[in-house]
């Protein structure tokens, strides 16, 4: 499958590059090296804007503000508009409906009519798949409708119905009428064909809501090819999506899964790396205690009550720091934050609770980082950005590939300070992989920063390796 469609993916958070692989990825909210990539027909660009760790009205704008800079730019030079994809949870929580709203907005402000949004939640490796227009999450080896996971649950963007008509009627505040929200079923796809599912888009109008049903990849490559029809045809459409949908999108067929023999780990590093967990999800939690349990770990519990002290907060860091960097010389560390989960009852003042305690963790990582540990890993959405922009300060890098078919990214920065080239980074999402997972990926970094130090350098070779899907 090839496809000329650019693609401009506004991520809510670092993960939803798990899928696809040799894509850009920008890092700050600056249209100067996205236009570098989206000039260029066929291309991927994703900008990792962190808006889920946002309010709404903040998401919006920085939606609006970016796209509409990039959009007026491509208009001016006369090169075409690309795709526009509002990439997020495949357990949906985010701004599922103000985000591709906002694009629209912006799309019509340049004479640009949206016909409809593509709601496709779908993350295939993960056990994230629609069937029946009802989402589900593989937890545990047994399928769940996502309302009824701890997911739906969330602070933020808590949510109670699994049939993604009754979730966007719900989020939308009963604003969106179901009956007029269209569905693409998977007999659409499997029975009818590309024709099948472009004659269910050509039905929509005004911005209709489409639902996306896929249990495999076929699915979804279907869809993006009825997509291409509608869009020969001068039809405008905006997706909402998971990871998976993004992968047809840019008309690529696989993952690239690699081993230690892949991943670079430069010179004059430390001899071990530091894995950051500021996910509290319950799949976190088991990771963690696996992690913990199969490898010898320098280990740093950061309180968070401790966090949110302004007075205590900035010598509990530095102290976090001096011991963690000292422990680098000996075995990898391994910080989190406690556990407990700090909360109330106003979802923006919980956003701020979860943002300060991430920025403690954040800071932790910074200081860390000057003295260059061999590689870090991010556990966590908000975490992984936070940690990649300002922790570590890239600014731009390529996704490598992953670890695992299709999961948990390997990010090669391309734009970050001398400190931070060199180190691999790992985007590990708080809601992915099975419980050995987050071990698994240490003890293949722990391989690649072996074979550098025996080697005397830091060169992979050319060949991906393959690594056991844990999920």
């Amino acid at each position: 499958m090839t496809t000329s469609r650019t693609l401009l993916v506004l991520d809510d958070d670092p993960t939803g590059s798990q899928c696809v692989h040799d894509v850009d990825v920008v890092l700050e909210l600056d249209p100067g090296p996205v236009l570098d990539v989206v000039r260029h027909p066929g291309r991927t660009c994703f900008v990792l804007t962190n808006s889920r760790a946002r309010p709404e009205a903040e998401a919006v704008a920085l939606n609006t503000d970016l796209v509409s800079s990039v959009l007026q730019s491509l208009a001016a030079e006369g090169l075409p508009l690309p795709h526009l994809v509002s990439r997020s949870d495949s357990t949906l929580r985010g701004h599922v409906i103000a985000e591709p709203t906002a694009l629209a907005d912006v799309l019509a402000q340049h004479g640009t009519a949206v016909d409809g949004f593509l709601f496709a939640p779908a993350m295939l490796e993960a056990g994230r798949y629609t069937e029946g227009d009802v989402h589900w999450a593989v937890l545990q080896g047994r399928p769940m409708p996502v309302g009824e996971t701890d997911f739906a649950a969330d602070a933020t963007f808590g949510y109670s119905a699994s049939d993604l008509k009754d979730f966007l009627v719900e989020r939308s505040g009963g604003a969106l009428d179901r009956d007029a929200i269209l569905s693409i079923g998977l007999d659409d796809i499997r029975a009818g064909g590309v024709s099948a599912v472009a004659g269910i888009l050509r039905r929509a109008r005004d911005r209709a809501w489409v639902v996306v049903n896929a249990t495999e990849y076929a699915d979804l490559e279907t869809v993006a090819e009825a997509l291409a029809v509608l869009e020969s045809e001068g039809r405008t459409f905006v997706t909402r999506c998971g990871p998976s949908f993004v992968r047809p999108l840019a008309g690529l067929t696989d993952s690239r899964e690699l081993g230690p023999e892949d991943i670079t780990v430069g010179p004059d590093r430390l001899p071990h790396g530091l894995v950051a967990v500021g996910s509290h999800v319950g799949l976190t939690n088991r990771q963690l205690a696996e992690l913990r349990a199969r490898r010898d770990l320098y280990e740093v519990e950061l309180d968070v009550p401790t966090l949110l002290d302004d007075a205590a907060r900035p010598g509990y860091v530095a102290d976090a720091v001096a011991r963690i960097t000292d422990a680098l010389a000996g075995r990898d560390a391994v910080v989190w934050t406690s556990r407990e989960l700090v909360r109330t009852e106003d979802p923006d003042e919980s956003l701020a609770i979860a943002r300060s305690v991430s920025d403690a963790l954040v800071a932790v990582v910074h200081g860390v980082a000057q003295s260059r540990p061999a590689w870090v890993v991010a556990k966590g959405g908000i975490t992984s950005h936070e940690v990649a922009h300002r922790g570590l300060g890239i600014r731009r890098a390529t996704v490598t590939g992953q670890f695992f078919p299709g999961q948990i990214s390997l990010f090669q920065p391309t734009d970050a300070p001398e400190t931070t080239q060199g180190g691999p980074y790992v985007v590990f999402p708080g809601n992915v992989g099975g419980e050995s997972a987050l071990a698994d990926v240490v003890k293949v970094l722990d391989g690649a920063a072996e074979r550098a130090r025996s080697a005397g350098r830091g060169t992979p070779s050319s060949t991906p390796a393959s690594q056991e899907d844990p999920s």
